[in-house]
């Protein structure tokens, strides 16, 4: 799906939130406690979403220098802080600083997922495997900023896919691009990357069985914990030899959704949204998906950027709402290595 295209739902305002904090409460699922959430370092707007009259959507991105030219010294320019890059199945933005993207964004349907109401998954040859795709630098990025592969090995971190490789099965060229190390974040693996995040991206796959769009962010965030003299402080580890790519402290899921109101009036559209935050750590699988629930807007200011407008947020229903939030628990990865010892080494 060209990402030109990518989201045709309601009207996104975006622009960058600056400064000032919000408390909020995390972790539903864990103790309440109060986290602070102050505005997060500099990073890319995410992209305006725009809705034609027939539910189209589009994509505009049109980055520009932060500060005008004619302010900046003779011999610098000290931008972009964020690359954004504009791929066949999403559009991401690059963040040079943490190694990581700042956000992802997608838009899901039956067809994008060669799949249709009826016959199921594709068959098409032709369709991305990702058996054939493996990680790769990504070389549109200059040296000094880029993650590298030699970061994550033996980091005790998995490469974690914002955009799944599930969700890019377009093109083999589409599910590659979900392998560049811009798409990527150090994730902890078992009981988490392998598990339950992989069960939340299942369930947003899964929306296209209810929705006709569905509208993924994927965004890192550094989250605030109270030590034990009282104050808040944000710390994350660092990977790479010497220390280069930066581990976020959660993931934030956005997801806006849109069908017609009724058989009808196919042009009158119901939108649903949600925000979820997973810490970056071991999730049982038995952790109900309603305990991770936040508003849009705690992602939002943590993140510093907007990514769905106050009037639409008023108008739209909660996810909860009108889909089940509840994940399906499979571990492929444990039924592979049962298979594998069942049929012995080769």
């Amino acid at each position: 799906m060209p990402s030109s295209g990518l989201v045709r739902v309601a009207c996104f305002a975006v622009g960058a939130v600056v400064g000032g904090g919000v408390a909020t409460a995390l972790g539903a699922n864990r103790k309440k406690e109060a986290v602070v959430i102050p505005a997060a370092h500099p990073a890319a707007p995410a992209p305006p979403i725009q809705v034609g009259p027939k539910g189209e959507t589009r994509v505009s991105i049109a980055p520009g220098p932060l500060v005008p030219t004619a302010h900046l010294p003779k011999y610098s320019n000290p931008v972009p802080v964020n690359d954004v890059l504009d791929r066949k199945a999403y559009v991401a933005a690059y963040d040079r600083r943490l190694r990581h993207p700042a956000w992802t964004a997608e838009h899901l349907t039956l067809a994008s997922l060669g799949r249709s109401a009826v016959k199921g998954p594709s068959s098409d040859d032709e369709k991305g495997d990702r058996g054939k795709s493996t990680f790769a630098e990504d070389e549109a990025i200059p040296l000094p900023f880029r993650a590298r592969l030699q970061d994550y090995f033996r980091s005790g971190y998995d490469r974690g896919h914002m955009v799944p490789a599930a969700d890019a099965k377009s093109s083999q060229a589409a599910m590659d691009e979900t392998f560049l190390l811009t798409n990527i974040a150090p994730q902890v693996g078992a009981g988490f990357n392998r598990h339950y995040w992989a069960y939340l991206e299942d369930w947003c796959r899964r929306l296209t069985g209810s929705f006709s769009d569905v509208y993924v962010f994927t965004v890192p965030l550094y989250l605030p914990r109270k030590d034990g003299d009282g104050k808040w402080r944000v710390t994350y580890e660092v990977i790479g030899h010497p220390p280069n790519v930066a581990v976020p402290t959660h993931f934030a899921k956005v997801v806006l959704t849109t069908r017609p109101s009724s058989p009808s009036t196919p042009d009158v559209h119901e939108i649903s949204t949600g925000a979820f935050v997973l810490p970056n750590a071991i999730i049982p699988d038995e952790a109900p998906l309603e305990s991770f629930v936040v508003p849009i807007d705690t992602v939002e200011r943590a993140a510093g950027f907007t990514l769905i407008s106050d009037a639409i947020k008023a108008k739209s229903k909660h996810i909860c709402k009108t889909a089940k939030c509840e994940v399906i628990v499979r571990r492929f990865d444990d039924a592979q290595k049962k298979t594998k010892a069942i049929a012995g080494p080769r």
